[in-house]
């Protein structure tokens, strides 16, 4: 199995599991992922997405064997077919997804990463942007992402040297949420999860959406997006609960809808 499915405490973590081959990606993994993904998020119980991986990678990317066998899929196809229904899943998906990555993070892998709604990494982990080391452009939403993160220039610059980045300079840059000593990587990992998953799932998702819009409105066409959103969150139950635990002054109890 290349994804391996493990659920606690409303907490869905999708492992990949080629850790014999740094978790690259081969057609069937990426499948399943897709499939994985598609599970949690029409799961109500699902409340926080993590995905890890396997070993001493989180994941190295494309499995290169795959894409020079002269019977396997071409670059487009794993592309258009493995790479980016993955990117589009994590950013539609609307609960929170993190990205703990485990170890090196290279390629797609890196990429797969920088799309979650947070990154953890460990203090060892490092990201690199390989694709230049073999004639190949930053796919798995890059060239999107990473600009973004991190401004035009370094991200320019990593993507040209394939130089590697350790998870303490990617934090310092902007690229990742926070860098965490290995010992304590996995605590930490369970804590934010959870949290997350305790928290108003409805409007974290919209908060999720409004981010994704952020990204192509102009001011006016996010200040009346926010307008809507906030709308659409204050109909929920978590709001009410919310607003009455406040009022009551104890910790509220949301519920995910």
């Amino acid at each position: 199995m290349h994804i391996v499915e493990e659920m606690k405490g409303g907490v869905c973590t999708l492992r990949m599991n080629r850790a014999d081959k740094y978790n690259s990606f081969v057609r069937e993994m990426a499948l399943d992922l897709q499939t994985k993904l598609d599970n949690a998020a029409a799961d109500d119980d699902v409340r926080c997405i993590v995905l890890i991986g396997e070993g001493k990678a989180f994941c190295a990317g494309q499995d290169l064997a795959e894409a020079t066998d002269p019977n396997g899929p071409e670059l487009s196809r794993i592309v258009s077919e493995h790479y980016n229904p993955i990117i589009q899943r994590i950013r539609r998906i609307e609960k929170p997804i993190i990205a703990a990555v485990n170890g090196v993070a290279a390629g797609a892998g890196a990429n797969i990463a920088l799309a979650c709604d947070i990154v953890l990494a460990t203090e060892s982990a490092a990201f690199i942007q390989a694709f230049s080391k073999i004639g190949l452009i930053p796919d798995s939403g890059g060239t999107f992402f990473l600009p973004r993160l991190i401004g035009w220039q370094r991200a320019s610059a990593l993507m040209m040297t394939g130089e590697k980045v350790m998870a303490k300079d990617a934090e310092a840059m902007g690229m990742i949420y926070k860098a965490i000593a290995d010992q304590e990587f996995s605590s930490e990992v369970e804590k934010l999860s959870l949290t997350l998953a305790n928290m108003p799932t409805k409007g974290l998702g919209l908060t999720k959406r409004a981010l994704n819009q952020s990204f192509t409105n102009n001011l006016n066409q996010q200040l009346d997006l926010e307008d809507e959103l906030q709308s659409q969150a204050g109909k929920t139950e978590d709001y009410e609960e919310g607003t009455r635990a406040f009022l009551e002054k104890r910790k509220p109890e949301f519920k995910g809808k």
